[in-house]
Order: structure tokens, then C-alpha cells, then sequence
């Protein structure tokens, strides 16, 4: 008989901002770790390979021809993620190792896509392969100058263990349609990333679960003055304009009643480890499932888009 229960892992860590490989490193640590304690799906927060643009609202980012600004972009775009290139290949390793997903933010810049960064979600399984880069729909406010918008490719659910798991990236998690788009297609597991911040996640994840009747789980990034390097650019800049704290974290998961299983842990570098019933799901959508019996899909259907998004088209 299948199990109906799921270890999650909740992996809330400061990244080591803006440098790629050094970040990479430290999340891989992490993975083996979720590993050792029998996780089967590990999260980590928005952006953090390598790292939410904090500066953006604190160095008057909206400059337009400001060369401050543009190399803070310079460094941001040449420390993005290429999936293509093979820069995730040691996560994919540590899935593998550790038998579980991975799901993690990065900012990802496409090959042969010029240099616009993505905020995107990644899915990897725990074969170890890329199964999944969902790009953020639309980027919040100041993030708007360093990022592009998403399109509806990454749109999708997965099975993962006995659940249909899907997620979507900070705000994106505010909008009604893409929600009911995941929901559609079976999700009784969301996952939203977070940059880290309490005050952003603690009504949401409950809400998200009670409309869903879904187990919701949130995972956020930290981020400290002390966590800038010395050897990116403008680090003492930085350091000067940057709170003693821009991300608290804030990671929690709450169940299919809306209730909290963890509420949010907030200034801690820790894995938050956690099992979730499937028959929790099972009874909560007894009187109410969104997709199921309280759909009314001859008044209402949504639409998905799910081309990738794109300048050029080749056709022979």
C-alpha cells in the first residue's frame, strides 16, 4: 500500500548574495542535509541563486543612465542561472544523492535570450533532472527594472509522493487565475517561494490553504548587512544603504482547514521539517473542492497560454 504521507523540507538560509557558485554551494549543502533527515521534496526561497535585488529601492534604482545602476545590473545579469549551460548540474547531483525534489527560486537567463533575467522557479526531481522552470508572471513593483515578465509555460503540477504538487513565486501567489490554473490541474500540495518577510506571508499561506484545501507551505530566504560579501561590487555601498535586516524568513506551512501546522519562523537559519496526511486533503474537500464538485465549469473556464514566450520564431 502506498503511503499517504510526505516529508517536506523547508530550507530557510541566506544566500551568499550575488555570487552564483558560492550560493550554489551552500544549498547543496542543505539538500544533503534535508536528505539525512528523510525529506522527500526540499524548498528553498525566491531569487535566492543568488539573490533577491535588494538594492534596487535603497540606491534610487529608477535612475534612468545611472551608472551605479547598471553595475549593479551588470553583476546581478552575470551571476543569473543558465540551465542550459549546466549551472544547476550540482543541485541535480545533491536531488539525486538525496532522493527528493528540489524546488528553488533562481534568476535565470536564458540562453541565446540576450541578458534579461527571469524570476523563476525550478523544479528538479528526485532522478535529478530539470523537470520544471516555471518564470514569474509579473514582477512586483521595483523589481520591474531588473526583471522580465514569465509567460504560462512553467504553469504546471507534479506528482510528488502521493500528492500533486505545485507552486508559484511571491506575489504571483496574490493572483486568483494562476491559482485556479494549478488547482485545475490537481494541486493539493503549494508551495509559494518568498524573498523573506513575515508581514508578506503570514496571511496569505493560511488563505491559499483554505481556498485550496490544500497543505501550504511557504518558504522564505534571509538576508543581513552581514551577508554581503566584500568582493561584489559596491559592497560598502551596500552595506551602508541595506538595513540590519531586509528578509526575516518567515517559512510556515499551514493545512487544508486554513489552520497552521508550523506558523512562521522568522530570524533563524534552520530546516523546518515537516509530514503531510494526504487524508487531511481527503476530508477538508468533503464539502468543498474547487476543481472537483464545486466547479462550474459551464459558467466558468480559464484559458493557459502555454507557449514560451519569444522574439523569434523559426519555421522552415
Amino acid at each position: 500500500m502506498i503511503s499517504s504521507v510526505l516529508t517536506v523540507g523547508l530550507a530557510q538560509i541566506a544566500p551568499i548574495w550575488l555570487d552564483r557558485a558560492a550560493t550554489l554551494a551552500k544549498m547543496v549543502d542543505w539538500v544533503a542535509r534535508a536528505g539525512r533527515e528523510g525529506c522527500q521534496l526540499v524548498a528553498f526561497g525566491e531569487a535566492l541563486l543568488p539573490g533577491y535585488p535588494f538594492w534596487v529601492e535603497l540606491t534610487d534604482g529608477a535612475r534612468f543612465e545611472s551608472a551605479l545602476q547598471k553595475r549593479f545590473y551588470a553583476h546581478y545579469a552575470e551571476q543569473a542561472v543558465r540551465i542550459e549551460r549546466g549551472d544547476l548540474a550540482p543541485l541535480c547531483a545533491a536531488a539525486r544523492a538525496a532522493k527528493c525534489w528540489v524546488l528553488l527560486g533562481v534568476m535565470e537567463q536564458p540562453a541565446a535570450r540576450g541578458h534579461s533575467v527571469y524570476c523563476s522557479m525550478v523544479w528538479i526531481d528526485p532522478q535529478g533532472e530539470v523537470r520544471n522552470v516555471h518564470r514569474k508572471l509579473m514582477p512586483t513593483f521595483e523589481e520591474r527594472l531588473v526583471w522580465a515578465t514569465g509567460d504560462g509555460a512553467g504553469l504546471r503540477t507534479f506528482d510528488v509522493g502521493p500528492f500533486r504538487a505545485g507552486g508559484l513565486n511571491c506575489w504571483e501567489n496574490w493572483m486568483p487565475l494562476p491559482r485556479a490554473a494549478l488547482q485545475a490541474q490537481g494541486e493539493d500540495l503549494h508551495v509559494a517561494l518568498w524573498p523573506g518577510n513575515v508581514r508578506n506571508i503570514i496571511d496569505l499561506t493560511r488563505h491559499i490553504a483554505r481556498e485550496g484545501r490544500s497543505f501550504s507551505l511557504a518558504v522564505s530566504g534571509l538576508m543581513r548587512r552581514g551577508d554581503v560579501p566584500d568582493h561584489i561590487p559596491e559592497a560598502a555601498l551596500l552595506r551602508e544603504v541595506l538595513p540590519e535586516t531586509s528578509a526575516n524568513g518567515g517559512s510556515c506551512i499551514a493545512g487544508p482547514d486554513g489552520q497552521w501546522l508550523v506558523e512562521p519562523v522568522a530570524d533563524v537559519e534552520t530546516l523546518i521539517v515537516a509530514q503531510l496526511d494526504l487524508a487531511r486533503v481527503r476530508e477538508e474537500r468533503q464539502n468543498f473542492d474547487p476543481s472537483g464538485h464545486y466547479a462550474r465549469p459551464d459558467v466558468l473556464r480559464l484559458e493557459i497560454d502555454r507557449r514560451r514566450q519569444q522574439v523569434l520564431i523559426e519555421r522552415d
